[in-house]
């Protein structure tokens, strides 16, 4: 057996959540591979609504197990108050949720730090989530931090305060105390107990060599999903530099992530919006800073589902998406929120960009250029409410046309469409 994945092809908050959510039943684990708290993953069925920061999209699904990679990073705080909420409607995540030994862990101090060189950083602000993803993956690549397999031991108190040590001693350097510093809206010492009494409550779950565990299963015979988190155009070598997170987003970040080979990855499925967002700053060529990309947030409830904040809307942007299936290998594309256009007339595709008086298809090294401009081939938009649809032979014929001009653009075909947030409003081409 080899592991699927699916990933997403933008800025981050394409529906991976949804899609994953979809997809988990035809696989016996789903395993997140990268990424921490500052992912947002909304799963909606049965007129609930659910937003996972940690925990993989297939734990609605009690056959399904879910696994929190190595490459993941913990914050144990926020996983255990994920946890309960899933506790209180229902959900049994202690059944089907393993966690890897190897995954780090986000220390109080690490999301101090984040505030810190956030605020350091004046009108250069990438829009960091504050949840110390950057100082966590700093002190994995610099070998100094704590792991989940160590939660357990005698020592790991004191190491515990060997790097909060280390980190007060960086953050007296720029004016920051501990002691006057607030996390949750909790004064820090009451967040640090919190934090604690959390790292006692993940002990009663499966701590895993998570390694060793997905490459037996696949020995076995069993089928895996890999989750990604944020999106390709946020990774930290091929994103938006430096406006990206800390972590590889792309398929190469599955290996290791999860501790398999190249030559286990299967299928690759991309997720993109039919339209682009982008949450916090940097380049963004197609944003639309008008009533359009007001009608388009409003529409698609644009809101990041980690943060609260407004999300960035434009136009969909194809130089980018090519960009994307070339680093990650795509072999099946999955549209969502096509719902979302459905009231506009006209719709505008990006298909090259402009810079002194230059077209290219290409995605250029510098993004922010000032002087990029997009240009546009215009469609005439569907203008039929999409949700109650049941199939691909019902869809209106103007947005055949928009994924028959998509699917000929980037040389892969669509197959999944979103038509709506719940898990029934997923349109199938055929059984994948």
């Amino acid at each position: 057996m080899k592991v699927d994945v699916i990933l997403g092809l933008q800025w981050g908050d394409e529906g991976k959540g949804k899609i994953v959510d979809v997809f988990a039943p035809q696989y016996d684990i789903v395993a997140r591979f990268q990424g921490g708290p500052n992912a947002g993953h909304t799963v909606e069925f049965d007129n609930k609504k659910f937003i996972l920061h940690t925990i993989p999209s297939g734990i609605f699904h009690p056959k399904t197990i879910n696994v929190i990679g190595n490459g993941v990073i913990i914050d144990p705080f926020n996983l255990m108050k994920e946890i309960q909420q899933l506790k209180d409607s229902g959900i049994r995540p202690e059944e089907n949720l393993l966690i890897s030994k190897r995954a780090h862990l986000i220390l109080p101090t690490h999301r101090v730090l984040d505030m810190a060189y956030e605020s350091l950083k004046g009108q250069t602000k990438i829009g960091s989530t504050l949840k110390g993803i950057g100082p966590t993956y700093t002190d994995k690549a610099g070998r100094n931090g704590l792991r989940m397999g160590i939660i357990a031991s005698g020592d790991f108190t004191e190491k515990y305060h060997q790097l909060k040590k280390s980190h007060g001693e960086i953050l007296g350097c720029y004016g920051f105390k501990l002691a006057e510093q607030c996390i949750e809206e909790l004064p820090f010492d009451v967040y640090e107990q919190k934090w604690f009494d959390s790292i006692n409550e993940l002990k009663s779950y499966a701590l895993i060599d998570s390694e060793e565990y997905l490459n037996k299963s696949l020995d076995e015979g069993k089928s895996i999903l890999a989750e990604g988190a944020q999106g390709s155009m946020l990774d930290v070598d091929f994103g938006s530099y430096p406006y990206v997170t800390s972590s590889t987003t792309i398929s190469a970040g599955v290996c290791a992530g999860l501790g398999i080979s190249p030559h286990r990855i299967g299928k690759i499925f991309g997720i993109f919006k039919s339209y682009c967002t982008r949450v916090g700053a940097g380049p963004f060529p197609t944003e639309l800073c008008d009533e359009t990309g007001e009608a388009i947030r409003n529409s698609g409830r644009e809101f990041g589902s980690t943060t609260g904040r407004p999300r960035r809307c434009g136009w969909l942007d194809l130089p980018a998406l090519k960009y994307s299936i070339m680093l990650n290998g795509v072999d099946s594309l999955i549209m969502m929120k096509a719902d979302v256009l459905s009231s506009f007339e006209t719709i505008k595709i990006c298909t090259h960009y402009k810079e002194k008086n230059k077209i290219t298809a290409s995605f250029p090294f510098d993004l922010s250029s000032e002087t990029l401009e997009p240009v546009y081939a215009n469609l005439d938009g569907w203008q039929k409410p999409l949700r109650d649809i049941e199939s691909f032979t019902e869809i209106p014929q103007e947005l055949t046309t928009y994924l028959n001009y998509i699917e000929d653009a980037l040389g892969l075909p669509i197959d999944i469409v979103s038509i709506g947030p719940d898990r029934t409003q997923t349109l199938k081409k055929q059984v994948l």
